[in-house]
């Protein structure tokens, strides 16, 4: 494939992408590129492949970029040979889609409560918006205690609710320990292979 992957160290949605691509054991095929992305510090490399000027991307020779986590994944499950990532078919396919939507939203509150407590200047905060995108997780961590199984055949919704976690915790975000079972299932899958090479560092730079 030869391909290249422009990719944050510190971002959720680059690292879902490169753990898939471990997964699906195609990594060694894949160039990683670290390029800083922020609202407020444009990286016109990043723009020059992706109107949205956000990792991850995917580049490949004599074709157009590819961007978006679950596009980039949805890709690379048609370049290995063993068994689908994404379910083609049936309540599987929506199984694993429900826990990669609830995952990538996990994400997107996580990052909003970061910009209300320590990215926004102080005076701009907005308190009750941080605290509803906290509600907004530990929502998420109850409905995921009991709908989610890692002991299920691997799927995407794994792979994202896996690097989410890690990214909250990593970031010291509001915590999931308290849900037993679901710290219990992260703490197992954190043990892959898949997750010990592609490990968060860095922080954003604005």
């Amino acid at each position: 494939m030869n391909a290249t992957l422009m990719y944050q160290t510190p971002s959720p949605y680059a690292r879902k992408a490169l753990v898939f691509a471990h997964e699906a054991g195609i990594a060694d095929d894949i160039a990683v590129i670290h390029h800083e992305t922020s609202p407020t510090a444009r990286n016109d490399e990043v723009f020059g492949q992706n109107p949205l000027g956000k990792v991850p991307v995917l580049l490949r020779p004599g074709m157009p970029a590819i961007f978006d986590s679950n596009v980039i994944c949805a890709y690379f499950d048609t370049l290995h040979t063993g068994p689908r990532l994404i379910p083609a078919i049936g309540e599987a396919r929506w199984k694993a889609l429900r826990i990669e939507a609830v995952a990538q939203r996990m994400a997107d509150a996580g990052i909003a409560v970061r910009w209300e407590s320590v990215r926004r200047p102080p005076a701009l905060r907005y308190d009750d918006l941080r605290d509803g995108y906290i509600a907004k997780l530990q929502s998420s961590y109850a409905w995921l205690e009991t709908e989610t199984d890692f002991g299920d055949d691997l799927h995407i919704g794994h792979i994202a609710l896996a690097t989410t976690l890690d990214w909250l915790e990593f970031r010291g975000l509001q915590s999931f320990r308290n849900n037993r079972r679901l710290s219990d299932r992260f703490a197992s899958f954190a043990e892959r292979a898949s997750m010990q090479a592609t490990l968060l560092s860095g922080d954003t730079v604005d």
